[in-house]
């Protein structure tokens, strides 16, 4: 057998009418084009360009390409399918490997990509599979769920992603990124499904790129870049007048649990020098260290439970005691420099 056969792929993530010059080359080349796929998703656009394809069936499709290579008329493209099931490439390579072995002449097979994934790309293939998942005929329970139906599975997954990052346990780290990545798409597409006042996960992504260019000027535009003890400052700066904040406790979120919505509101206090309004810290013997802050803590607690003290709602409540006292000395600050 002589002759060659050049096996044509590409990508379902991009744009099927996007392929490589060498894939548009070798479809001019070719003497012949087949695929399995009536439905292959370039076949539109080989139609525009004057290129004939013919549908074959799959499981005939290695038995008569190599027949169509032994005439030697020029090289010969299968347009790969994703659903071919077994793959067209496999058969035909059994099959050469099976005749170079007998001494007999075979023809060339040329593996050739015509496109591929930037990355990213799977994204695409998720937001497919909420899709189906929200469409009629997919899953019903995926399908009657709510942006409030989701909160409790949003707060898990958070709590979950946590503990991989605490544990150092890098395949969980991903698997609980995905669980994550999910409840955005789910979201993002509930929200796509709303009759006014729509939107998608396309416009969270563009929402976030919007954002994150600019609060970076100095990397994305003119501006110098501060020196790393001030990025956070700057970001905070920058958040600020894009929010329209007029106080240093705007946009922590009341409902954190108690520990971080306490150490957010100390943190922004101190970033904005209003430590007035701070308690004395608290003493240890010994190094300060993340252990002896844990002990005092877990002491606070076993303080708290021996005096049938809740100590989320304590904590709760002396925060928003913080929260109300930095902003009335931020009002008399502001009043006091009119």
């Amino acid at each position: 057998m002589t002759g060659r056969l050049i096996l044509l792929s590409s990508s379902p993530r991009v744009a099927p009418g996007l392929l490589s010059w060498p894939a548009w080359q070798a479809l001019r080349e070719a003497s012949a084009v087949w695929t399995g796929s009536a439905d292959h998703p370039v076949l539109p656009y080989l139609s525009e360009a004057g290129i004939e394809v013919i549908v074959v069936p799959v499981a005939e499709a290695p038995d008569r390409l190599l027949a169509a290579a032994a005439a030697g008329d020029g090289p010969l493209v299968w347009l790969v399918g994703d659903d071919e099931a077994p793959p067209v490439g496999e058969a035909l390579a059994r099959r050469l490997v099976a005749a170079a072995g007998s001494g007999q002449p075979v023809p060339e097979l040329e593996l050739l990509p015509g496109s591929y994934d930037l990355p990213g790309a799977r994204l695409l293939d998720l937001v497919a599979v909420m899709d189906r998942l929200r469409s009629p005929g997919g899953s019903p329970w995926d399908a009657e769920q709510t942006h409030r139906s989701l909160v409790r599975y949003l707060v898990e997954e958070a709590y979950e992603l946590v503990e991989a990052i605490e544990t150092g346990d890098d395949e969980h780290l991903r698997e609980e990124l995905g669980d994550l990545l999910l409840q955005v798409v789910f979201h993002s597409r509930i929200a796509q499904e709303r009759p006014d006042s729509s939107w998608s996960v396309d416009d969270v992504a563009a929402g976030i790129v919007t954002k994150l260019v600019a609060r970076h000027p100095h990397v994305f535009g003119t501006a110098e870049a501060p020196p790393v003890e001030y990025a956070e400052d700057r970001w905070e700066q920058l958040k600020a007048v894009e929010k329209g904040r007029s106080s240093a406790m705007d946009g922590v979120p009341a409902g954190l649990p108690a520990l971080a919505y306490a150490s957010k509101l100390v943190a922004r206090a101190r970033r904005h020098r209003i430590t007035s309004a701070l308690p004395a810290p608290a003493t240890v013997a010994g190094e300060v260290d993340p252990g002896a802050v844990g002990e005092l803590l877990l002491a606070v607690v076993a303080l708290a439970d021996a005096h049938g003290i809740d100590p989320e709602q304590a904590l709760r409540d002396s925060a928003r005691r913080l929260r109300d006292t930095v902003r009335r000395q931020e009002d008399a600050t502001t009043r006091a420099d009119r």
